[in-house]
């Protein structure tokens, strides 16, 4: 179902975002909020810290919502998936990804058009108090204006349909994306097959933290359909089943 009626609720997911990151100190690097699922991309600093703060999103956020529209009972299908990421052009890649997903969702026809997500921010110098600047964003320029320009020049420019497909198989199957010393370490370290689909990676206490692509999708029925963020009247919205 939709995660997000009205503007006031993307406003209160990320309000709740940017103060449980810094609680479980989760460096937050880029997000977008759709009407049905979210994509987080971030680094922890401790192996805990992500599954600390989609709980605590879930305690908070949820209960506003389940409140707000007189319902109960999950907001989330399951339980949230971790993909690992890469540095170096890896990161960018998957970066790009999450902020240009109303694009290719036909929402709007630039980043710039879309009020949730992170590219006013990383792409235009807007204000974010949440997002923290990954060290390969920091290798675009020796200044903000020249970091944001490269940025808004790599987002512009053209996308192999590889690249997506390779991002899109490795969220399907939870397996790293990245060149393949970091793919087969992540695998070794997590007990994982590449050759086979798994879900979220378990934890070991060895772990050091990697980059990680977060995914929460909503309950897959009812979901209710409209076409403008700004809506504010659930009781008119038709429920489809999907």
């Amino acid at each position: 179902m939709a995660c997000f009626v009205a503007s006031e609720d993307y406003r209160s997911y990320l309000h709740w975002l940017r103060e449980y990151a810094g609680h479980r100190r989760c460096r937050l690097h880029a997000y977008v909020l759709m009407t049905n699922h979210v994509h987080l991309l971030l680094t922890p600093v401790d192996i805990a810290g992500p599954s600390a703060l989609m709980q605590d999103l879930g305690r908070s956020y949820v209960r506003q919502f389940n409140r707000k529209y007189e319902r109960s009972g999950a907001l989330w299908e399951g339980r949230f998936k971790a993909h690992p990421v890469d540095s170096e052009r890896y990161f960018l890649n998957v970066q790009r990804y999450i902020e240009l997903n109303p694009v290719r969702a036909g929402l709007v026809g630039c980043p710039r058009d879309y009020r949730w997500s992170s590219y006013h921010g990383n792409a235009l110098g807007t204000r974010d108090g949440g997002l923290v600047e990954h060290d390969v964003y920091r290798s675009l320029g020796e200044s903000p204006a020249e970091r944001r320009n490269a940025y808004r020049d790599f987002v512009a420019g053209a996308v192999d349909p590889k690249i997506i497909e390779t991002i899109r198989a490795c969220i399907a199957t939870s397996h790293p994306y990245g060149r393949a010393i970091f793919r087969e370490r992540v695998a070794s370290s997590l007990g994982m097959r590449l050759d086979a689909p798994r879900g979220r990676p378990r934890k070991r206490p060895e772990d050091r933290p990697e980059n990680l692509l977060l995914e929460l999708a909503g309950e897959p029925r009812p979901r209710y359909f409209y076409p403008d963020p700004d809506f504010e009247d659930i009781s008119t919205l038709t429920p489809i089943t999907v």
